[in-house]
C-alpha cells in the first residue's frame, strides 16, 4: 500500500515538474533582457521559487510556507539529505571556530541547528579568563523560533543553564535588522538567505552590524561543478524531495518552494561577488558534497 501511494507521488511529481518547467521556459522567454520585470502597477517582481511574484508578496508567501514546515523542518532535513545537513553545519561552525568573548548574530537561526553547535563549541574550549559570550538568534518567523527556543530547554542550552555564555531570540528581518551598528563580532545565515527578497540588502546589513575585524559566513545550497551529476541531483531534487514532503510532513507545496529557490540562488561566483559588493574583504568560499552546498565567508576590515 504504501508502495503503490509512493510510485503515484513521484508520478504526479513528474507531471508537476513538467508543466513547471515549461511555464518558466514561457516566463522566460517574454521577461525583459535584465531579469527585471513590473506589474501593470509599476511595482517590481521578484521569484518566489519558479514563480514571479510582487516584492511586496514575497516576504508573507516564504513566511507562510516555513509557519507551515517549522515542527517538521529537522526531520524534513535528515530525509531530503540523508543526515548529511548535521556534517555539513558541524564543518560550518568549525570554520568559524568559535572563540570565548564573541558575539554571534545568528542570522534565520530559527530551531538553532547552528546556535546550539556555537555553544558546544565553546563549552568543549577552556576559558580561564572567564570571557563571557553571546548568540542572538534572529529569525523572521516566530514559529521557527518556537521550535528552537523549545529545543534549548531540552538540550539545556539556555541562559539561565550555561556558564559565561548568554542567548537572546529575536524576530526581526534580516533586511531590516534591530540591531545597532557594530553590535556583533560574527554573523552567520545557514539556508536562509535564498529565502530573502533582497539578497544585497541582507548582506549590507550584516556588514554594517559587524565590528570591524567581524566575520561574516554563509552556508547554502548551491550549484554542483559537474553537469552529469547536477543533472542527478535535479532528478533527485525535483522528483522525490516533493513526494517526500508530502509523505513525511503533509507539505507537497511548500517543499516543492524549497527546491525550485535552491535552483534560482546565485552560482558561487556570482554569489561571491555579492558580497564583496556589499564591502567585505578577503572574501572566499568552499563546496562541500561536490557543490551541493557551499561555504561563504568574508570579513569587514
Amino acid at each position: 500500500m504504501q508502495s503503490t501511494r509512493s510510485t503515484r507521488l513521484l508520478s504526479l511529481a513528474r507531471r508537476f515538474v513538467h508543466t513547471r518547467t515549461a511555464a518558466q521556459s514561457t516566463r522566460n522567454s517574454k521577461g525583459m533582457g535584465s531579469g527585471a520585470e513590473f506589474t501593470s502597477g509599476k511595482e517590481q517582481t521578484t521569484h518566489f521559487g519558479f514563480q514571479t511574484v510582487r516584492e511586496s508578496e514575497k516576504e508573507q508567501k516564504v513566511h507562510e510556507v516555513f509557519e507551515q514546515v517549522a515542527n517538521s523542518y529537522d526531520v524534513m532535513n535528515d530525509a531530503m539529505s540523508l543526515g548529511i545537513h548535521r556534517l555539513w553545519k558541524d564543518v560550518f561552525v568549525e570554520r568559524l571556530g568559535p572563540t570565548h568573548g564573541m558575539r554571534l548574530l545568528d542570522m534565520a537561526g530559527g530551531t538553532g541547528d547552528i546556535t546550539f553547535r556555537y555553544l558546544r563549541y565553546l563549552n568543549n574550549q577552556p576559558n580561564p579568563q572567564q570571557r563571557p559570550s553571546h548568540v542572538t538568534v534572529s529569525d523572521i518567523n516566530q514559529h521557527m523560533l518556537n521550535v528552537g527556543e523549545e529545543r534549548a530547554k531540552r538540550l539545556g542550552l539556555t541562559t539561565d543553564q550555561l556558564s559565561n555564555c548568554t542567548v537572546a531570540w529575536q524576530c526581526a528581518d534580516a533586511e531590516k535588522l534591530p540591531f545597532p551598528d557594530a553590535s556583533f563580532t560574527a554573523y552567520t545565515i545557514a539556508f536562509g538567505i535564498r529565502n530573502c527578497t533582497h539578497v544585497d540588502k541582507v548582506l549590507s546589513e550584516a556588514y554594517r552590524v559587524l565590528q570591524p575585524g567581524g566575520r561574516f559566513m554563509c552556508l547554502e545550497f548551491s550549484h554542483l561543478t559537474n553537469e552529469t551529476m547536477q543533472w542527478l541531483y535535479d532528478q533527485y531534487s525535483f522528483q522525490v524531495i516533493p513526494p517526500m514532503g508530502q509523505l513525511l510532513a503533509g507539505q507537497w507545496q511548500a517543499y516543492q518552494y524549497l527546491v525550485e529557490s535552491i535552483r534560482r540562488f546565485p552560482k558561487q561566483e556570482q554569489f561571491k561577488q555579492m558580497i564583496e559588493q556589499a564591502g567585505f574583504d578577503q572574501v572566499s568560499y568552499e563546496n562541500l558534497t561536490f557543490g551541493v552546498v557551499s561555504i561563504h565567508s568574508g570579513f569587514k576590515l
